[in-house]
């Protein structure tokens, strides 16, 4: 019986993901190699979580979720903070009409199904504020009114790891609003003499075809909520969130000293929802311990906070992350 459940959420499944290589055939048009990051992207669409991109600058963070937007028939917003940004700049202001002697409200670019914020890290604290709201709550709040955005709404930020002049570290709160933190990592050398090749001459412009509407992704989404994940698989997600706050119970007693705060049960509800999409973009209905931890690192790198001892021995949260992989057993 669970057999034939399963085989049915299978079905819908390759029903519903027809159009996901299409989409990423249309973004190799203007990207070369990076299937990790738009695999990544696929995600945070199909899991409706907002996804927080870090890399050196040029690296096509930019290129790459501008190309996803281009594939989407939806509303789409790039919005460069500055230290002199002001929430108003985001989310809208109050303007004074004087023929009716009232107020009416000018809708800022957040107002959009997907936001490029780029480099988000160079805006202060008031407008991460504004932004967090609109991140968790689906809405914004303009003088009185409190207005609902549409859905899909999905913010995709990039940050700049080196650059620290003129930049605000993302309070915690925010970062963890993030589903994923995504690492962008230099080309191999097949991969840049392509690069070379196809970019390599100026006045060049590709424009990509819209080939997916809101529709198809909004019922991706509830197909993606019937994914099957066994109770084990359950099991372990627990077991893994677990043991970022009391390694020792998983005989990580060494780890302790090492992590300052673990996971939150918000990263336990992001790494199950994750790895149905993740089990979704492979054409699967059902989960596997190989794609819990396969998007697990994307899910806890910034969720896991490592201690000064641990930047002392020069050891990051993803070096924490994966002996908790590597330790804790898999069902």
């Amino acid at each position: 019986m669970l057999f034939d459940g399963i085989a049915v959420i299978g079905e819908k499944v390759k029903k519903e993901s027809a159009f996901i290589e299409a989409v990423m055939l249309e973004m190799q048009k203007v990207l070369v190699g990076q299937r990790y990051l738009v695999e990544r992207l696929m995600v945070g669409i199909l899991a409706n979580g907002h996804i927080l991109i870090e890399g050196v600058p040029g690296l096509a963070k930019t290129t790459a979720v501008k190309a996803l937007a281009d594939t989407i028939h939806a509303r789409f917003q790039r919005i460069q903070f500055t230290p002199d940004m002001l929430p108003a700049d985001l989310i809208g202001t109050l303007i004074y009409d004087q023929r009716t002697g009232g107020f009416s409200v000018k809708r800022g670019p957040v107002f959009a199904n997907i936001i490029l914020a780029d480099e988000i890290n160079r805006a202060p604290a008031k407008v991460q504020s504004a932004l967090l709201e609109a991140m968790q709550e689906r809405q914004v709040t303009i003088g009185e009114e409190t207005m609902k955005l549409d859905e899909p709404f999905l913010v995709l930020a990039t940050q700049n790891p080196i650059e620290q002049e003129g930049t605000y570290p993302l309070p915690e709160a925010q970062v963890d609003r993030f589903m994923l933190k995504v690492k962008v990592t230099y080309p191999n050398k097949a991969e840049e003499l392509l690069i070379l090749r196809r970019m390599g001459n100026t006045g060049r412009r590709i424009d990509l075809n819209r080939i997916v509407s809101l529709d198809d992704i909004l019922r991706a989404r509830k197909v993606v909520d019937e994914v099957y994940m066994d109770e084990k698989i359950e099991h372990y997600i627990v077991d893994l969130i677990e043991a970022t706050r009391s390694p020792e119970k998983y005989a990580l007693a060494d780890l302790k000293p090492l992590i300052l705060y673990g996971a939150s049960p918000r990263a336990t509800i992001n790494l199950a929802i994750a790895s149905r999409a993740y089990a979704f973009l492979q054409g699967r209905g059902y989960v596997t311990p190989q794609d819990v931890k396969t998007i697990g690192m994307d899910v806890l790198r910034h969720r896991v906070a490592p201690s000064y001892e641990a930047e002392a021995e020069n050891l990051s949260s993803e070096n924490i992350v994966a002996r908790i992989f590597e330790q804790v057993q898999v069902p």
